[in-house]
């Protein structure tokens, strides 16, 4: 008897259970970190840590091209050994802007990781807050398929966002 009134007991709970309403959100976090004021700020950060890098780069690209071009339009009338010099000045010229060009690339990707970790640390911050304020159950980020515009809670997010510095 006691186990029949048990496990009519355990039946009941777990109707009550399956009909209780969870609250579940979605967030897009492409969406966030593309639009996030921080995403922004953080661009710009980087911009401007590297122009002088990338423009001094930019200067060296160019003086190789027109050293290439002058090459081309003398090389006629140089002699051989003249000529063999200028293609290796020249050959040495690109593989110092190529190894530039990869450092500089390198650090710009390393310092963006960076900044989008220090964001992603926000959007979580963003996102648990909007979760706890909105009484959501459940906020979803990766994995999903599917998520209708009814759970979808990434403009709420990125205005959350804009509230934190």
């Amino acid at each position: 008897m006691k186990i029949y009134i048990a496990l009519i007991t355990l039946v009941i709970l777990n109707i009550n259970f399956a009909y209780a309403e969870v609250k579940i959100g979605f967030v897009e976090v492409q969406k966030i970190l593309k639009n996030a004021p921080q995403t922004v700020a953080a661009n710009k950060k980087l911009e401007k840590e590297f122009t002088k890098r990338t423009a001094k780069l930019k200067k060296v690209v160019k003086t190789i091209k027109d050293k290439e071009s002058a090459f081309r339009k003398n090389s006629m009338t140089m002699s051989e050994g003249e000529r063999s010099k200028k293609q290796k000045e020249i050959q040495s010229l690109k593989i110092d802007a190529q190894r530039t060009e990869r450092e500089v690339r390198e650090d710009i990707d390393l310092r963006r990781r960076e900044e989008i970790a220090k964001v992603q640390k926000q959007v979580n911050v963003a996102v648990e807050k909007v979760a706890k304020e909105q009484g959501y159950d459940l906020v979803l980020y990766q994995g999903v398929a599917y998520a209708g515009k009814k759970v979808d809670i990434t403009s709420i997010v990125i205005k959350a966002l804009g509230k934190i510095k």
